[in-house]
């Protein structure tokens, strides 16, 4: 892939977790003559200094105190965020919204954001079209900066993306390690369903954005939700990561009696089946793990 006129492809991610790092670790397989050249960045120095960087990407401090240097933008031609928004908004349009505006030659934006902005519909199903209405703090900031980045799309007319992305898991990430550790809890919220999606599949569906970016004149934009094919009650996929491990499952506790953080309480106020036909239809995705067990099973078998 090249960006337009023909410059090399220069990935930007605000924000160089697990996402970025696998996206990264993709791009850098990628066999055409262009390449790819990647930059990260993360919130502290100490941070970058932990970081498990892939070769050839450099990463940059950044944050609301810390803006990037000009000459970080040069040449980009694709730029993914993952920066949660904070009480003050999203920080990337916040700090460098206008230099975003501003840029000439962008190809493709992705935002990374989550199925939570649709809050809670008692199990009911929704698609890209459903309204939002996020149950809590969290949902709402991300709702708001979905709105700030389709403005920023539509006003400067940059090919702008939105990901509402599930829970996502993999090689070091999962149910697996989760009972490996002793922290597995077996919490039965009766009807109670989430949506997940493999590291894997939603690097998948990154890559097929960028090789297939829109841009609308309908200020909704691109929004696409990015999960498997199967709600499912969390007690099942524990359920099974014990049945991989050869171990017992914990004892099952009502939600009611349940110990848990209050952060991971707030998930259990949301609950709803997520549809990701328009991954495929319109970015011809073919999910290599459809379900819960397909990526359980695959890490397993990897000795994850």
């Amino acid at each position: 892939m090249t960006g337009r006129a023909g410059k090399p492809p220069k990935l930007l991610c605000f924000g160089f977790g697990a996402t970025a790092r696998a996206l990264a670790g993709d791009l850098a397989e990628d066999v055409k003559p262009a390449g790819w050249e990647v930059v990260g960045t993360c919130r502290d120095r100490a941070e970058i200094e932990d970081q498990n960087v892939l070769e050839g990407v450099t990463v940059h401090e950044f944050n609301r105190q810390r803006p990037l240097a000009g000459d970080v933008f040069a040449g980009v031609t694709h730029i993914l965020s993952s920066v949660p928004p904070d009480e003050d908004g999203d920080p990337v349009l916040g700090v460098h919204g206008q230099e975003l505006a501003a840029m000439a030659g962008l190809y493709w934006v992705g935002y990374l954001s989550t199925t939570g902005v649709y809050g809670d519909c008692g199990g009911g199903w929704v698609d890209e079209e459903s309204p939002l209405n996020p149950s809590g703090e969290r949902g709402r900031r991300r709702a708001a900066a979905e709105d700030g980045w389709r403005a920023l799309g539509k006003d400067s007319r940059l090919p702008v993306h939105i990901f509402r992305l599930a829970g996502i898991y993999g090689p070091g990430r999962s149910a697996l390690d989760t009972v490996r550790s002793g922290r597995a809890k077996k919490v039965i919220k009766p009807g109670q369903l989430f949506s997940r999606i493999h590291r894997a599949d939603l690097v998948r569906v990154l890559r097929a954005s960028m090789d297939r970016p829109r841009l609308d004149d309908d200020s909704l934009g691109a929004v696409y939700n990015v999960c498997d094919d199967e709600p499912a009650p969390p007690q099942d996929v524990t359920d099974f990561a014990c049945s991989l491990l050869g171990v017992e499952p914990p004892p099952p506790v009502p939600f009611e009696e349940a110990e848990l953080s209050e952060m991971a309480r707030s998930f259990y106020a949301d609950n709803k089946r997520v549809r990701n036909e328009r991954i495929k239809k319109e970015l011809g995705v073919t999910l290599e793990f459809p379900d819960y067990r397909s990526g359980l099973n695959a890490i397993f078998r990897d000795g994850g």
